[in-house]
């Protein structure tokens, strides 16, 4: 079976590296090429759309594919999980925030360690030029802590003071600190603090191409895959 995709953002890094990948890959079709200038009804006839823009944007290519029942594989940050969970749709949207294997394992071990220290923060780190902050691993990096605390029975909350503007913003009850800056690609660091020790699950990408095996992977799961799922870490089975 031959997958159709459509690629939405195709001329931002992530929109590239999606068009690489389709043309490397044998069960992979590319449908069509979309930038901003491009009408939506272009992708209509693939099997999925990959989307990798703005958030204004990604909301419209999503509610487009609901309407239209395309599955949709999204790549754009900044979708929040009151956003998600609102969404209604029979077709699948797939939220992917980092395509990432090593980025994915990271946060896995992370929400597996919060569950024995009570002081967790988040520091994230891109190039200059994302515009979006924090970052959407970063956003479901909190996340996952936060489920993991709660099946430990763990309510309290990780730090005092919530509301001080220094200690970065507070997603899920843990701090997220967000530098943007030249030379570095991706990097997040986790810092746990217990009694006389601190824990650091620390993550770094060299360039996009890290993200190449979990796009592919992920087109393959959202062309056959229903309703709403979130994360590499579902589309791996991790």
């Amino acid at each position: 079976m031959t997958i159709k995709v459509s690629v939405i953002g195709a001329t931002g890094r992530m929109g590239k590296l999606a068009l690489d990948v389709i043309k490397g890959a044998q069960d992979l079709e590319l449908h069509s090429a979309l930038d901003s200038k491009s009408e939506l009804s272009q992708a209509l006839g693939a099997d999925v759309i990959f989307e990798a823009t703005k958030l204004e944007v990604s909301r419209e290519v999503v509610a487009f594919a609901i309407e239209n029942k395309v599955n949709v594989l999204v790549a754009t940050s900044g979708w929040s999980e009151s956003d998600r969970v609102a969404l209604k749709a029979d077709s699948a949207v797939v939220f992917v925030p980092n395509f990432s294997v090593g980025s994915v394992l990271g946060s896995k071990f992370a929400a597996l360690a919060s569950k024995h220290f009570d002081s967790i923060e988040i520091i994230e780190t891109h190039h200059a030029g994302k515009i979006d902050s924090p970052s959407g691993t970063a956003i479901r990096t909190a996340e996952l802590i936060s489920e993991s605390r709660v099946e430990a029975n763990l309510t309290h909350p990780l730090i005092p003071g919530v509301g001080q503007e220094a200690r970065g913003e507070v997603v899920a009850g843990v701090p997220i600190h967000s530098l943007r800056l030249d030379g570095v690609s991706a990097k997040q660091a986790v810092v746990l603090g217990g009694v006389s020790e601190v824990l650091t699950i620390t993550h770094e990408v060299g360039s996009v191409q890290a993200y190449a095996l979990g796009i592919l992977h992920s087109i393959r799961f959202a062309a056959t895959s229903t309703g709403i799922t979130v994360g590499l870490d579902k589309v791996l089975g991790i």
